[in-house]
């Protein structure tokens, strides 16, 4: 069971209200709405649990448990070599500037907020363009909050993400957002098990269709989002 602070911490991990700037990337969903790919609730939550089911479970996710670890083990060369696989993963430039960005907004905060560990904070300023991920594991192992959970947390934060994309683009109305959210909510506990349990040689960011939407989007005439 998450203890009452490290549920408050988590809760504020995954709150929109961290200021690092998602809530301006749809990674590939704006060029999927644009194409024609997805029109309604229904393509679109087929959009977004495709990229659940073989991005986020395979790659992401997998990758975030391991940066836990090693940031648990104090074992900063790890923390490193995974930053580096994480962010050569990122496949599309606008993917990789995303998580950068979103990154450097994250360690800002860590600088400005007082309460944070001084060694932990000086830890993470010596990373340099460290990928969002990294610096989300840091955290949430320092405030002592268990791996799953932390991997429940975050990709909750992505899914609300997607679908508040799918509702501002499409768009959607706050029945099909909170309906995509509802169905793909059921999946989230199998996606964590099967990425904590991932072997190394097992992870994969291979999803071609995802791909292409990320570079389509970067020459994209008329769009609301960085990605």
């Amino acid at each position: 069971m998450v203890n009452a602070l490290a549920l408050s911490r988590l809760l504020q991990l995954a709150s929109p209200l961290l200021p690092v700037g998602a809530y301006g990337y749809s990674q590939g969903l704006e060029w999927a709405i644009e194409s024609g790919e997805v029109t309604n609730v229904a393509t679109a939550q087929a959009w977004i649990g495709d990229s659940l089911q073989i991005y986020q479970a395979r790659f992401e996710l997998p990758v975030l448990y391991r940066l836990y670890q090693a940031w648990q083990a104090q074992d900063l060369v790890a923390v490193q070599e995974w930053d580096i696989f994480y962010q050569a993963g990122r496949d599309t430039a606008e993917g990789c500037a995303e998580t950068r960005q979103m990154g450097y907004s994250l360690r800002r905060l860590l600088n400005d907020l007082k309460p944070m560990s001084p060694a932990l904070v000086a830890q993470i300023n010596a990373l340099e363009s460290t990928a969002f991920p990294t610096l989300y594991a840091a955290i949430a192992q320092h405030w002592q909050i268990p791996a799953e959970q932390v991997l429940h947390g975050y990709i909750w934060g992505w899914l609300e993400n997607q679908a508040s994309a799918a509702m501002k683009a499409v768009p959607l109305g706050q029945v099909a957002g909170q309906t995509i959210l509802l169905s793909l909510g059921e999946c989230l506990p199998q996606v964590i098990e099967a990425a904590m349990q991932l072997p190394d040689d097992a992870m994969s960011n291979f999803n071609p269709l995802l791909s292409i939407a990320g570079c389509q989007h970067e020459t994209q005439y008329s769009r609301l989002f960085r990605s």
